[in-house]
């Protein structure tokens, strides 16, 4: 009789262990639509083919995404939840930003709807890395992306610059990226430091007086045109600054590589590793 009540309570709690299994089992999506162009590019990266329902509009935009030959394989959605449904999704990604009333509707028809951070520092994207390995059904591919990203780390660590020279991250109109922000994380990672009295945070705009007086040694130009055709690439082309920057003091930084952890990450560690040796050649 003991014998009995034993074998059948270890079936009990054979059974039990399997019931909860089978949710985590169910959770792995077969249907993952992406809102977000930081998202897609992870999930372009870590999710089967067959997974990929859709991404965002600007997933094959080769000025946004280190990505876009690949995802021009994919459905592209448009912006509101009638079109994301007919895709009939079971997870979709989203980012702080995106479309509040789009995520409500979603949650209310009982779609899983799942928040994608910015990151704004790199052990923050490597982290990241791992956290959607696991939410698309794929811990296992964490390793490789997040190998190649401590090896383009390496290879930027092994050439940065050791003279602990100052330099500011600029866009259009004179925005300057502080101290918060991806782009001026990899200009530290670079070796540079911003210089005194500098914006922190995030970052704001500084008049080109302001910028001239602080004077930083290298300035990190985000996507710079060629031409003053408009008020913002007026500032990027004024004679002052390419007088002080000739391209042996500056770094031409596509938008594209500072906006998304993951493959963009990757692919901006390399491209400045493959800039400084021209700056240290000044």
């Amino acid at each position: 009789m003991m014998r009995t009540l034993t074998l059948l309570l270890a079936a009990m709690i054979g059974a039990a262990s399997f019931a909860r299994a089978e949710p985590t089992l169910a959770e792995t999506p077969r249907r993952i639509v992406s809102f977000n162009l930081c998202a897609d590019q992870l999930v372009l990266a870590l999710a089967d083919p067959g997974q990929i329902a859709g991404l965002s509009p600007y997933a094959a935009d080769p000025t946004l995404s280190v990505v876009a030959d690949k995802a021009r394989a994919f459905p592209r959605l448009d912006w509101q939840a009638e079109s994301t449904l007919a895709l009939a999704p079971d997870l979709v990604l989203v980012g702080p930003n995106d479309r509040s009333a789009t995520r409500r509707m979603l949650a209310k028809q009982g779609v899983r709807v799942v928040e994608v951070d910015l990151v704004s520092d790199l052990d923050a994207a490597r982290r990241q890395i791992e956290e959607l390995a696991g939410l698309v059904g794929h811990p296992e591919r964490a390793a490789g992306l997040a190998g190649a990203f401590d090896a383009a780390r390496g290879r930027l660590e092994a050439v940065r610059d050791t003279r602990a020279r100052t330099a500011l991250v600029v866009e259009r109109g004179g925005y300057t990226q502080g101290p918060a922000s991806l782009a001026a994380a990899l200009a530290a990672q670079a070796g540079f430091v911003p210089p005194p009295n500098a914006p922190s945070g995030y970052g704001g705009f500084l008049p080109m007086e302001r910028l001239l007086t602080l004077r930083p040694d290298v300035l990190f130009l985000k996507d710079p045109p060629s031409r003053p055709d408009d008020q913002g690439a007026l500032y990027l082309t004024h004679p002052a600054l390419l007088a002080l920057y000739p391209r042996t003091r500056r770094i031409e930084l596509p938008t594209r590589y500072s906006m998304c952890g993951g493959p963009a990450l990757i692919a901006a560690l390399d491209y400045l590793a493959a800039a400084l040796p021209r700056l240290k050649a000044d």
